[in-house]
């Protein structure tokens, strides 16, 4: 298999090629996320290992890219960071997989195998409309009309979530899992919190109010 390696630290390169040449495999190191992106768009690979932090440019921006110029490589992301967080949002970039550094060379080939066989998905769209909203996932830009949302990096993540399930119910819980990671309720008002400084900022300055309360269920997106 032909694997494009996007890492800075000279060590882990260097570990990352020998380990897939063992394997069989034929690994192209790039140590700086522009070569990687020139690299990716440029040539077919069956899988990229990416590290997440990169000098210049953060991975996850990298990934957004890559995904936004149309290319549907496997993606296995590599981190040193443990929060949650982080690796959702390596996820909802367009990774396929998230591996924790220091990591197993013999995990890292298991991961790669699963996410190489795996059908190319299709590439989500780097922008989005629903109505009145328009959001560029790319340029982390969202608009009400012609007027520009200052929107927090968690409050983009959670217009972006309710404009890819608008028209749906979507509950507490799901934006507990999805936006924050979560996989237990902390018992706080903190959706309730986010969701209203949201809709002060989508909603509060216009006569149609978009973001609405479901009682006893959670919200909804207006589409009309």
């Amino acid at each position: 298999m032909n694997i494009l390696i996007i890492e800075d630290d000279p060590e882990t390169g260097s570990y990352l090629q020998r380990g897939l040449r063992e394997a069989g495999w034929d690994p192209l190191l790039c140590t700086t996320a522009q070569e990687g992106i020139l690299a990716v768009s440029g040539r077919d690979f069956d899988a990229v290992i990416l590290d997440r932090m990169l000098p210049g440019m953060d991975g996850v921006d990298a990934l957004r890219l890559i995904r936004g110029a149309g290319v549907a490589t496997p993606v296995l992301m590599l981190t040193a960071r443990t929060a949650i967080q982080d690796r959702v949002e390596g996820l909802e970039a367009g990774a396929d997989d998230y591996l924790l550094k220091p990591f197993a060379m013999s995990e890292l080939l298991a991961r790669l195998k699963i996410i190489a066989r795996r059908p190319t998905r299709p590439v989500e769209a780097t922008e989005v409309q629903v109505g009145p909203l328009h959001l560029d996932r790319v340029k982390r830009t969202a608009h009400r009309g012609e007027t520009l949302l200052d929107l927090s990096p968690l409050e983009f993540r959670l217009l972006d979530f309710m404009m890819q399930h608008a028209g749906q119910v979507v509950t507490r819980t799901i934006l507990l899992e999805q936006v924050w990671g979560y996989r237990f309720d902390p018992k706080t008002s903190l959706v309730q919190t986010h969701m209203s400084r949201l809709r002060t900022k989508v909603d509060k300055p216009f006569e149609t109010e978009l973001i609405r309360t479901v009682r006893g269920s959670g919200y909804v997106l207006a589409t009309d």
